[in-house]
């Protein structure tokens, strides 16, 4: 499941916001070289950044206006910034990496150069990031007066060398077998699916997959730094943007100038990313529950029933509906998850949800057809669910071994589907392709803190289904100096896109002035939503 967006798709962690002139970078500034790479084996990588960071540097970034089919327009511009595809290899094969940025709405005195966003995945990408700025979004207005907002696509993702493992249209293809399997049967035909898919990703992909890593997405970052000009990166990381913060921090500590990280991915090497996967499941069964709870509570508006069970017994009823017979042909188990998820991920789609559940009993069945089939005439948007999944899946499952023996996938997801069967087996199947995986699997970095690193902003939810709370103080453990602020009884996954002044307040602070609490901090939750 991967930790950011939900997609309309889960067989296969989740998919899951009046100004002056963009300033221009006057001179570019030479990158520092890099500290060697924590872990045996790994100074030739380190060499190869360091490099690759000293010849961004010296070019800088040539912005112009957005390609129109970009869909971002002025003042936001657009660049490219070129790095190895193997940091080993600096001067072999080249990759051009997509940015975006727009500058900063205060004055040349207040601005403290380029901010550098992040929003998860794997396979998210970060140009819509600017927008926060062109669509006045007032939680960023403090912050924007003094950072330029520069998005990026990681490799891989969207316009930056992008990868692929089956035919888009295929990929979206509804309905899908139920994940949940009735019999080893089921279990067969999904396994094949995955190994169908690790072999999709080989033929397609196969030059890229051995550099699809989470430490080399941390590298590229580096080179964007010092083609931005900057001698010390501020970054923001969501979800999966946690662990490029995290590795990042470790292999470049002394690069870090400000680091906010929010709804963290456990960066601890028995977790990534298998057993990372495995929490999920028992996260996200708990976050349903809330979400039930919510929707019980609010029976006056949805008429799904007045207490949890209730709730579930109108799940229950309609997946085995949808599983008899696909609704409009095209919804089955594997599309209500794909779209019933969000709930469970963001607060804000819990009103979205229960309305399209509460209309599909009230006798609408297109509703929900419209909200969870796929739509076979959006090649672009189905190019880049596939594109956000291949990338997902790459990264995963280059960047750590993962169990090839099917007896202990089997052992372990059946366990856990006994108590937490909302998300288990449909987890198990988009990840099962990393138990055939082509590439040689890597063994993760270990993060830790390393000479120079500055207090790290660390923010999370305690009930995030996405990345469980345990990850937050995991890092925060091996980041000595950080600060961790914790929005306590609160699920949503991104909280520092949320109205939450407790919270809102101390990443401006952080962000203006590197200042943080004395001590870690608790937080009330955030409005809980209205119907």
């Amino acid at each position: 499941m991967r930790g950011i967006r939900p997609t309309k798709r889960v067989t296969a962690l989740g998919s899951a916001g009046a100004l002056v002139t963009a300033t221009l970078i006057a001179g570019a500034v030479a990158a520092p070289s890099a500290t060697a790479d924590a872990g045996h084996g790994q100074d030739r990588e380190a060499r190869g950044a360091a490099i690759a960071a000293d010849r961004a540097g010296k070019a800088g970034i040539d912005w112009q206006d957005c390609p129109a089919d970009w869909g971002f327009v002025k003042p936001i511009q657009c660049g490219w910034v070129t790095v190895p595809l193997d940091y080993a290899h600096p001067n072999g094969k080249q990759i051009k990496l997509a940015v975006d940025r727009i500058g900063n709405t205060g004055t040349q005195a207040e601005r403290q150069g380029a901010l550098v966003y992040n929003p998860g995945g794997p396979g998210g990408s970060g140009m819509r990031f600017p927008t926060r700025v062109t669509n006045k979004n007032p939680i960023w207005a403090n912050t924007a007066k003094a950072y330029d907002f520069v998005g990026f696509d990681p490799r891989g993702v969207g316009h930056s060398a992008p990868i692929s493992c089956i035919d888009p249209q295929e990929f979206v293809k509804a309905p899908k077998a139920d994940p949940v399997p009735d019999s080893t049967a089921d279990k067969l035909a999904q396994r094949k699916l995955a190994a169908e898919y690790a072999d999709g990703c080989a033929e397609r992909s196969g030059e890229m997959l051995p550099q699809m890593t989470t430490p080399n997405t941390a590298r590229d970052l580096d080179v964007i730094r010092a083609a931005l000009g900057e001698k010390k990166l501020n970054f923001l990381g969501v979800s999966y943007g946690t662990y490029i913060g995290a590795v990042y921090g470790t292999l470049f500590p002394g690069h870090v100038r400000r680091m906010v990280v929010d709804s963290v991915v456990n960066p601890s090497r028995e977790k990534i990313w298998y057993e990372a996967n495995l929490d999920q499941d028992v996260a996200f069964e708990g976050r349903w529950k809330d979400w039930e709870d919510w929707v019980a509570k609010n029976d006056a508006t949805f008429h799904l029933g007045d207490t949890r069970a209730e709730v579930q017994d109108q799940w229950l009823k309609l997946r085995a509906t949808a599983k008899a017979n696909p609704i409009g042909g095209v919804v089955g188990p594997a599309e209500l998850i794909g779209f019933f998820q969000s709930a469970p991920y963001y607060d804000s789609s819990w009103v979205p949800v229960a309305t399209v559940f509460s209309q599909y009993v009230a006798g609408d069945t297109q509703a929900i057809v419209d909200a969870a089939a796929p739509d076979l005439s959006d090649t672009a948007g189905n190019a880049s669910a596939e594109n956000g999944n291949a990338v997902y899946t790459a990264v995963e499952c280059t960047d750590a071994k993962w169990p090839t023996s099917w007896k202990k996938w089997d052992r372990d997801n059946t366990r856990l589907n006994k108590d937490y069967p909302f998300m288990t087996w449909a987890n198990a199947w988009m990840n099962l392709p990393c138990a055939t995986w082509s590439a040689k699997q890597q063994t993760p970095v270990n993060v830790k803190t390393g000479k120079g690193l500055p207090a790290v902003l660390i923010v999370q939810s305690t009930n995030d289904a996405a990345t469980p709370y345990e990850g937050a103080v995991e890092l925060h453990q091996r980041f000595k100096g950080s600060r961790l602020i914790t929005e306590k009884d609160a699920g949503s996954h991104g909280v520092t896109g949320l109205v939450n002044p407790c919270i809102n307040t101390r990443v401006d602070t952080y962000l203006l002035t590197g200042k943080t609490d004395a001590a870690d901090v608790t937080c009330a939750p955030h409005a809980t939503p209205k119907p």
